[in-house]
């Protein structure tokens, strides 16, 4: 802590961050253990995230995260929209196939940003705000190929991309590449377009394009 920093919006900062890592909720005493001061102090945090909503506390004293943290979350895609809308544009233009930007939004991939070629004849027209299971697709099994790796990427290591072929839309093909190193966000960079078959360099400019957009958002 410095002179320029509040230690009691620290402490609650870190309420929040405690209980968004964990499923089950955490108790009074929990907190106070984890956060290192007495249940007091932990009481007073609950109580005022409680009126902003930010914490709910079950019938069994357990604190979770409140559904007021999703009023600010949906102020996030809009940011996050607007720091990878270069790296698209440019994948857009290099590779002429429409790129996206797509988050996890609960069991689903949503697609928060789209760029589509402007000097092609044709391309897959796809939409921002199109949602499809992360099983399916190029970019809900990027981000599942990233929770899958046992350790995290090391310096200069990138878990790769991954290809699909007619899983959400039939004569289409899709590549993409995870976001890695974004605290706080889940996701991936990629393009769709109409081909039997993904050309070779796709991959790797997929993969420059998600280095370029984790970079724009840290």
């Amino acid at each position: 802590m410095t002179a320029e920093t509040s230690q009691t919006l620290d402490r609650g900062l870190r309420v929040l961050k405690l209980l968004a890592d964990t499923d089950h909720g955490l108790t009074v005493t929990e907190l106070s253990h984890r956060l290192g001061v007495n249940r007091t102090v932990v009481y007073r945090l609950l109580a005022t995230l409680e009126q902003h909503a930010l914490v709910r506390r079950d019938l069994g004293g357990r604190a979770r995260v409140g559904l007021g943290v999703l009023g600010l979350g949906r102020q996030v895609h809009p940011l996050v929209r607007e720091a990878a809308m270069p790296a698209l544009r440019s994948l857009a233009e290099d590779i002429g196939a429409t790129a996206h930007l797509t988050l996890v939004d609960g069991a689903e991939a949503l697609a928060v940003a789209v760029v589509e070629p402007t000097w092609t004849d044709y391309h897959v027209a796809y939409r921002a705000g199109f949602r499809h299971p992360l099983e399916r697709g190029a970019a809900g099994k990027a981000i599942l190929s990233a929770r899958q790796r046992a350790q995290p990427a090391g310096e200069g290591e990138w878990p790769g991309y991954t290809l699909t072929h007619g899983e959400l839309e039939a004569g289409a093909c899709g590549a993409a590449a995870p976001l890695l190193g974004v605290t706080g966000v889940e996701g991936s960079v990629g393009v769709v377009m109409l081909a039997d078959v993904v050309p070779e360099r796709v991959g790797a400019r997929v993969m420059d394009a998600a280095r370029e957009v984790a970079e724009a958002l840290r």
